[in-house]
């Protein structure tokens, strides 16, 4: 699925040590699902409450493809999971200008487990030049099960 999103909202809550990329201006979004009421605008743009979630269970994949190449700083992931314990992976890499082959910046695990565990928020400080595409990929449950994958916000700081 392609979708590309279009909003003049701004991207995200100011901040004052870091310059956010207006996702919403800079990318068409590929992702392989998504259910009704959790669109991925709601955790790309951060003005929704609800973050996106996926359609069905199993692996998602939530791609950026910026319309000119970026040179990306921090990448922020907050996930979410309020109902079930779970181990959930992800995997998250990036495409560099020139074409050549997509590049692994972090694969990690998280173990959910509400109500103590519910929240994860990773934040990679990285150095990747004339980026075009980033790529996250998510492993809801790594012991399988009907889990939908969930992202309530992604981020990206950029020079």
């Amino acid at each position: 699925m392609r979708k590309r999103v279009i909003s003049k909202t701004d991207m995200t809550s100011p901040s004052p040590d870091q310059d956010w990329l207006e996702l919403g201006r800079a990318v068409v979004v590929e992702v392989t699902s998504e259910a009704e009421g959790h669109s991925i605008e709601e955790a790309l743009l951060n003005d929704g409450t609800r973050g996106w979630r996926a359609d069905v269970p199993g692996t998602q994949t939530i791609r950026l493809l910026f319309d000119r190449p970026q040179t990306i700083d921090v990448i922020r992931l907050v996930f979410r999971e309020e109902e079930c314990e779970r181990t959930q992976e992800f995997v998250l890499r990036w495409l560099p200008n020139g074409a050549g082959p997509w590049r692994d910046i972090v694969r990690q695990q998280w173990n959910f487990s509400p109500p103590n565990t519910m929240h994860e928020c990773e934040e990679y400080d990285v150095d990747l030049p004339s980026a075009t595409a980033l790529e996250l990929t998510i492993y809801p449950d790594i012991s399988g099960g009907e889990t939908r994958a969930s992202l309530e916000s992604l981020q990206l700081s950029v020079r």
